[in-house]
């Protein structure tokens, strides 16, 4: 009875990688160490979704540590978050990405969460830790900065970055991280709303705190646009996929239309007020909005931006074209 109660409070950090060898090495120790801090000990399983197996020969050695490899070659996000579902083999499987690193307390924070809601799903901060001092516009538009809420409160979507699933929860609802998103991005946001939608509950803990390295080739102009782009590409596209009719589809596709259009207009009107009154934080958040709303209008029309592209066809630009 005492090893069947250990097993059903069981924890494992997920730590999906894809060719970041050099992070995992900086990752998996503070991870070890949060892992030890809860009762029943946690165990770290590292997810490697680069079709070489490149990471094995980082992570077999912590074999006898606690740390877990396993290998899935299928190309994409979503399938590596899937095999960490069908992995884990614990009652609680807590997401961290690979470029991350827990605050003292993380773990712990989370699972008391977890225990005192009884949710399904609990999420927690993720703070910027950058490589070198930003440019003034990029320290304006703040666009590294992620939200903070009051612990407990409730969510309708979350990302996994900082993410507790209580698997004995997320298996009566069958859900899973959709493949067709798993080289666009936002296969969590879709997961997390669909749960949502269908009940589980869902809840915030602000002292769960989780550091983003944020390296200087993300730090640029070009590169935050881009991903603006993306995010309002990937929530239409993840609105599309909820739908269960051609009416709900339309419905989406005239609100993300318009929705992307407002953004545009109101986005350029920034820029332009933020150039004559010398005010970077307006051109640097104008000009993000107006990439958000050109990616909202993309999707709305069967166009997906696929973020992580490898040299493979993506089944994913079919999403919401019935």
């Amino acid at each position: 009875m005492a090893t069947e109660r250990a097993m059903n409070d069981a924890t494992v950090i997920g730590v999906l990688t894809y060719r970041r060898n050099d992070d995992l090495v900086m990752a998996i120790p503070p991870l070890l160490r949060e892992a030890a801090t809860i009762t029943p000990p946690a165990t770290v399983l590292i997810i490697d979704n680069d079709p070489d197996g490149g990471a094995q020969a980082v992570v077999m050695p912590l074999a006898d540590r606690g740390v877990r490899y396993v290998h899935e070659p299928e190309p994409g996000i979503a399938a590596a978050r899937n095999r960490a579902l069908r992995e884990a083999g614990a009652r609680f499987l807590v997401f961290i990405d690979d470029d991350m690193h827990p605050d003292d307390g993380w773990l712990a924070a989370l699972v008391r969460t977890q225990r005192s809601s009884g949710a399904a799903v609990v999420a927690g901060p993720v703070l910027p830790e950058y490589e070198a001092e930003p440019d003034e516009w990029v320290h304006a538009g703040r666009f590294f900065i992620r939200r903070r809420l009051t612990t407990g409160t409730p969510l309708n979507v979350a990302a996994s970055g900082n993410m507790l699933l209580d698997l004995a929860q997320i298996s009566t609802y069958g859900v899973q991280f959709d493949r067709r998103f798993g080289l666009l991005g936002g296969s969590d946001h879709l997961f997390s709303r669909t749960l949502a939608r269908m009940g589980a509950p869902m809840v915030w803990c602000d002292e769960a705190i989780a550091f983003d390295r944020v390296p200087v080739s993300r730090m640029t102009h070009r590169w935050i646009l881009r991903r603006a782009y993306r995010g309002g590409n990937s929530q239409v596209l993840a609105s599309l996929a909820l739908c269960g009719s051609r009416s709900e589809r339309l419905a989406v596709r005239v609100r993300a239309t318009a929705g992307g259009c407002a953004r545009i207009v109101a986005g350029a009107m920034r820029t332009v007020a933020g150039v004559l009154i010398g005010a970077t934080v307006h051109r640097a958040r104008g000009r993000r909005l107006v990439r958000r709303g050109a990616g909202m209008i993309a999707g709305a029309y069967g166009h997906a931006y696929v973020e992580y592209a490898r040299p493979q066809p993506s089944a994913a630009m079919v999403i919401g074209a019935r």
